[in-house]
């Protein structure tokens, strides 16, 4: 999971962002619940300018069900504020995590 903010009066230590991940991850559902949630617990914690959550997992029922697809992964963002759109400060951060460019 990449969680990205442009603070305006608070930020937090690097390692608070893994915990707030974790915090919902412990929760059974799905992964775009999950990337809502953690964009807007930083939200609201923060009252940041924006924020973007870019999540890519491995699902063990694409991997070792029916479908049977080794290394397939799924990805979703959500994005909150500046990050909204189609803005430069998102396509940044895409870009910064790998995201919007071809993979080898």
């Amino acid at each position: 999971m990449h969680i990205g903010y442009v603070p305006s009066d608070t930020v937090i230590g690097l390692s608070k962002l893994p915990r707030i991940a974790e915090m919902f991850s412990r929760r059974l559902q799905i992964q775009e619940r999950l990337t809502q949630q953690v964009a807007h617990a930083v939200m609201e914690d923060l009252n940041p300018k924006g924020v973007v959550v870019v999540m890519e997992s491995s699902h063990l029922c694409m991997v070792m069900r029916s479908v049977e697809k080794a290394g397939t992964t799924t990805i979703t963002s959500y994005a909150l504020g500046c990050f909204e759109g189609e803005s430069e400060m998102r396509k940044e951060f895409l870009s910064l995590v790998g995201i919007g460019r071809a993979r080898s």
